[in-house]
Parts: C-alpha cells; structure tokens; sequence
C-alpha cells in the first residue's frame, strides 16, 4: 500500500510501516518504554527484539491486504524519523463500518500537537478511503495527554468501560469515545 498522509503545517507524515522501518520502530519503543509502561500492557523483552518487530510489521501489511487493520508510522516531514503510531484495529465491516484507533507518540516528540495532527490524518483515511461510519477509542481515565488527542478531533466520550483492559499488568477502567463519518450526516 503506497499511501502516504502529509501535514505540512505541523511538518509530519504517515504512511504504513514497511520492513526497513525496523529499526527505527524498535529505537522509538525503547526510548518511550519506560514512560509509557503505565499505559501499555506488560511486555516482555522479545517484544522489542528486532526480529520479533520485522515479523509484526510483515504481519501488519497482510493484515491491511485483508483489510483487518492499518498500522502507520507517524514521521517528521523533514527527517523522515519515526516519532509515533496510529492503527486502526478490528475493523468491522457490514452493519457495523468500524474501527478502534490506538496511538502511540516517542516520548520526546510529546505535547507538540504531533499526535493530535497525525490522528486527523489517519481519520480522513478512514472515513474517506476505508468509507467507515464510526471510530472509537478506549483510554484510561488517567490519561490527560490521550483524551486531549481525541477531544481535539471531536470525538465525544460515551461511558465508562469497567476493567476494559489489562494494562500495566491490572485489568483497568477506560473511558470510551467515538467519532462518526461527517459524511454520513448522522451525529
């Protein structure tokens, strides 16, 4: 898949991952693991080995060859250094047209807009490429950066999801927001 998302103005681009992005994608988990341990699920070392992330990027490309995910690599526009994530997952399709979006930002590009500017790119990829009508995401209540993500691209909070998710190695609270397809001229 070729596609390439830019935003000139916060100077980022995605596209999804391929293999050569190896490195690069254990060099940014290694960074940030420490600090996002308390919103990741526990991980044990083979997960950030190189050949573990070359066979979850390969995996990845037949997972958006049958349209069941899309993973992204969030780049600077002048580097092309890999600096985050966006993923849609679980992708249903039918009656249903949706995806859950999941994101993850190197702890040193955080709290410069980066996030917000590379989630409203992966959102137009959704409702105008894959034609989905609903996005949804789960974050945990503590989390002020990720709900900031998610408010400023008008997603609306639902309810609370009572030990939604195993994170940090307990099973946690998560307060779940959606974003319908403007397009579909439903609110």
């Amino acid at each position: 898949m070729d596609t390439i998302l830019r935003d000139t103005q916060h100077g980022i681009y995605i596209r999804p991952y391929v293999t050569e992005d190896t490195e690069a994608l254990q060099a940014m988990y290694m960074a940030s693991r420490e600090h996002h341990a308390p919103f990741e699920p526990i991980r044990g070392d083979e997960f950030y080995t190189l050949e573990s992330l070359r066979d979850r990027i390969r995996s990845r490309q037949q997972e958006i060859d049958q349209d069941q995910s899309y993973y992204f690599g969030v780049f600077e526009g002048d580097t092309d250094k890999l600096i985050g994530q966006v993923s849609l997952t679980n992708i249903a399709r039918g009656v249903a047209q949706y995806a859950d979006l999941g994101y993850f930002m190197h702890v040193d590009y955080m709290g410069k807009g980066y996030m917000s500017a590379a989630v409203k790119l992966i959102l137009l990829f959704a409702f105008r490429s894959l034609e989905l009508h609903r996005i949804q995401a789960s974050i945990l209540l503590h989390n002020k950066a990720s709900r900031r993500v998610l408010e400023k691209n008008g997603f609306v909070a639902e309810g609370i999801a009572r030990g939604y998710l195993l994170i940090a190695g307990r099973w946690q609270d998560h307060q779940i927001y959606s974003l319908l397809n403007p397009n579909d001229g439903l609110d």
